[in-house]
């Protein structure tokens, strides 16, 4: 059976670009793997908390020496970990807002990214990503178009997050686009063309 997470960061709700592809990916994965169980995970919806002083000291605790007060403060990202562990395919909504992605999404990559559980430090000294055997798709949406010159430059979502995904051991990354959807002449088959762009390991 394959564990799906559908991660949605977007402002627009069921209107979102990126929600609607990222939908579009978890249908065509449905029907590769039909014995699926998938959880989806709205981060802005559910106003994912960011990373404070408090929970991040806990990430320093050995988990036996944490006081009921400390338990209480890291067990959201407890709980974001081992969701993210548990699954098998990952799919992150992540539309490009203001060049990057919305702030409901880096709070969770903050509250996932562990030491000595997510990734840790080789005897050279060299980050060890502990998340590993994990295919993901990056459902992206954006207004112009960012996956060629001259936008690229500032296009820090993509590789932004194939470069985080890969710090923690996920390598299998395929970023699929929804992009030029305020463009004229572009927009009226943006997201036709890139729901035909989809395809599934």
């Amino acid at each position: 059976m394959k564990r799906i997470l559908h991660l949605k960061s977007s402002l627009l709700g069921k209107e979102s670009y990126s929600v609607k592809l990222g939908n579009a990916i978890i249908e065509k994965i449905q029907e590769k793997y039909p014995n699926n169980e998938l959880e989806e995970l709205d981060l802005v919806e559910m106003k994912m908390p960011h990373l404070t002083p408090e929970v991040l000291h806990t990430f320093f605790i050995p988990a036996e020496k944490l006081n009921e007060n400390e338990k209480e403060s890291i067990c959201l990202s407890d709980q974001l970990v081992t969701q993210l562990m548990l699954s098998d395919i990952i799919v992150i909504g992540a539309p490009l807002i203001n060049f990057t992605i919305h702030t409901s999404l880096k709070a969770w990559i903050d509250h996932i990214t562990r030491p000595g559980i997510t990734f840790g430090y080789g005897e050279n000294g060299l980050p060890v990503g502990k998340v590993t055997g994990k295919k993901v798709y990056i459902a992206m949406s954006s207004g112009g178009v960012y996956s060629e010159a001259p936008g690229n430059t500032n296009d820090f979502v993509a590789p932004y997050l194939k470069a985080f995904l890969g710090f923690l051991g996920m390598t299998d990354v395929t970023v699929i686009r929804a992009e030029g959807l305020k463009v004229p002449g572009l927009k009226e088959l943006a997201m036709e063309k890139a729901i035909e762009s989809i395809k599934i390991d």
